[in-house]
């Protein structure tokens, strides 16, 4: 026979979850609840009081949030209307249409599939396209920035700041992280954590952030291989896996698609073979838009990881589009229904269709917002931009020597450099000494200075 439950204790459980308006996790009623109880116990109540109606529960897993009936009736309203919004957001082929509708079937009415080698084994790069030759031309007009030829990653590198709030934001949402983009920009740029929320969902943010760091600082070297893929992964997963082990390593373990009828491929051998051919076939196609598109369909689709898939191939799909200074992809105001269900089309039917929309949908909505940024940020200039590096050794060789202002202009002329024209020599002497003169406590670091450094080489500058 069950143990009969007091009432008492499930009133203090429904108090502890009426003091969080938009849900709380079981974590946070552990917390609210006066004397600890062990979290399995708080699972089983949980379960008696939604089974009894007395809480509703939204989501699953570690996203799963619980709310009185009262809030969930205002919550469910409120995703009605954003819901009915989203239908007419995106606009979908019918072929988009036809996947979206069986993929809302309950699982239990849809066939059940397993992974299907041959659905990447019939891609042939730079023969068979997932988009069309005007889908691709349609890509490169909105997201090619009218701006000279620049090294690669220069673009990325001009509105990163916005780009890692942007990005970092739109893709922990779509896995159910419940920071708004205000408290994004907080934790990203003051490191301060929203009261209320789960540490996991800091970690997750944090961890965006280091993988596009990554990616934009690294844009010579990252390309479609294990060096790029396994460190990205190994970013995005820090911190938020069982198994430590596991980030940045293949996947050994079986796992599954939650409220799927997909079942991923479960032998090592073959996911690390898959792994490989989807790197080589995608470092093989040769338009940066379709490369986007192949990682974000071939992906999550292989499940090469414990977790994490999705993000990897999110931000995995702005490599081509970093290196060739296009605009990125953040994923900007996309649904998280309509991006869900386009990766079951992926999982379930092998159909690319509904997640085609949503990808080209999505791209021009985040080139019409970084070309809006980039306007904002006028144009570089293209003689710094070429001389780049050899100003950074320079300016922190200066520095680092405590070079004082009456030595400085003998310095910059006796510095060797064969990478500079000689016609440039004189414009170069220029910018280094205005350099030198406008550095201060909040811009020295960029020369990748120790703040004892700096403080040891201003004393002797402004002495002179």
């Amino acid at each position: 026979m069950a143990k009969q439950i007091s009432d008492h204790d499930l009133t203090a459980i429904e108090q502890a979850v009426g003091s969080y308006p938009e849900g709380a996790s079981a974590q946070q009623i552990l917390q609210a609840l006066p004397p600890p109880i062990p979290l399995r116990t708080l699972q089983y109540r949980l379960k008696h009081l939604v089974t009894h109606n007395r809480l509703v529960k939204q989501g699953e897993g570690r996203w799963a949030r619980y709310l009185l009936p009262s809030s969930a009736s205002k919550s469910e309203a409120a995703g009605a209307i954003s819901q009915e919004g989203d239908e007419s957001v995106i606009p979908l082929s019918s072929a988009g249409i036809a996947i979206r509708d069986y993929v809302r079937q309950p699982p239990e009415a849809r066939r059940p599939v397993g992974y299907d080698r041959g659905f990447l084994d019939a891609y042939r790069p730079n023969s068979i396209f997932y988009l069309s030759e005007d889908e691709r031309a349609h890509l490169a007009a909105v997201g090619r920035p009218q701006i000279a030829e620049q090294p690669a990653g220069t673009y990325a590198k001009q509105i990163l700041s916005r780009l890692l709030i942007d990005l970092a934001w739109n893709s922990s949402r779509l896995e159910g992280n419940t920071y708004s983009l205000l408290d994004t920009k907080r934790l990203i740029e003051l490191g301060e954590e929203a009261e209320g929320r789960a540490h996991l969902e800091a970690q997750m943010i944090l961890n965006h952030k280091d993988a596009i760091e990554f990616l934009v600082s690294a844009a010579d070297e990252i390309g479609f291989n294990r060096y790029t893929i396994l460190n990205l992964h190994a970013l995005l997963a820090n911190n938020l896996l069982a198994d430590v082990t596991a980030a940045g390593r293949l996947r050994y373990i079986a796992v599954g698609i939650e409220r799927s009828a997909f079942h991923p491929l479960e032998v090592p051998q073959l996911i690390e073979e898959s792994f490989d051919q989807i790197l080589a076939t995608a470092a093989a196609i040769s338009d940066p838009f379709e490369q986007a598109f192949f990682i974000m369909v071939q992906f999550p689709y292989l499940q090469p990881f414990d977790d994490v898939n999705k993000r990897v191939s999110r931000l995995a799909a702005n490599i081509p589009l970093i290196k060739g200074n296009l605009s990125p992809l953040s994923f900007a105001d996309v649904p998280r229904q309509a991006y869900t269900e386009a990766v079951l089309g992926v999982y379930e039917l092998n159909k690319i269709d509904l997640l085609k929309d949503v990808f080209i949908w999505a791209y021009e909505r985040s080139a019409a917002r970084y070309a809006a940024v980039r306007q904002s940020l006028g144009e570089p200039d293209p003689f710094r931009l070429r001389y780049r590096a050899q100003l950074r050794e320079i300016i922190a060789d200066l520095i680092r020597s405590r070079v004082g202002r009456k030595e400085t202009a003998a310095r910059i002329a006796a510095w060797p450099n064969e990478a500079i024209e000689p016609d440039d020599r004189k414009r170069f002497n220029e910018v280094v000494e205005a350099e030198l003169t406008s550095l201060h406590e909040g811009n020295f670091a960029r020369y990748q200075i120790r703040p004892s450094e700096f403080s040891a080489w201003r004393e002797v500058w402004e002495a002179a």
